[in-house]
């Protein structure tokens, strides 16, 4: 659980953003769009609700992309850095780029997700749980089902 406020921003540092409340199922998701958008070998992620994150400055620097139908993953249209995703299904709850962070969020790393289409050069050599999907206890929204 997050007790500080959290701070961020984008490469160019035209968006900066605050989080106040707790990271939610923080994880590496080895998907074929996550390393696409990254450009890296995974997404390291959490999920957090949508009134805890709070743009500074810069919210107009912003465009998005419909990744799948409803996922609609946002991005600086200036350095291409992204920032949150927001879920049509779940608008309470925001996907998070932990590595636009410039505070550290103090969370641990639970697990791997989507590893049946991790990239062929990267070997998973820690000793975190591993999913092919995307488990029920974890959604793309943070809800625990």
């Amino acid at each position: 659980m997050v007790d500080k406020v959290l701070y961020g921003s984008c490469l160019c540092g035209g968006i900066t953003y605050e989080i106040s409340g707790p990271l939610i199922s923080p994880l590496n998701c080895h998907c074929i769009m996550c390393r696409k958008a990254h450009g890296a070998a995974f997404r390291t992620r959490a999920s957090l609700k949508s009134e805890h994150f709070r743009f500074i400055q810069g919210e107009e620097l912003l465009t998005y992309f419909e990744s799948s139908p409803g996922e609609k993953r946002s991005f600086c249209k200036v350095c291409g850095s992204v920032i949150i995703t927001r879920f049509d299904k779940s608008p309470k709850y925001l996907g998070f780029a932990l590595g636009t962070l410039d505070t550290d969020p103090d969370v641990t790393i639970e697990q791997h997700v989507y590893t049946d289409y991790k990239a062929p050069w990267f070997e998973i050599t820690d000793n975190l749980p591993q999913s092919k999907e995307l488990p029920l206890k974890v959604s793309k929204s943070g809800d625990n089902k």
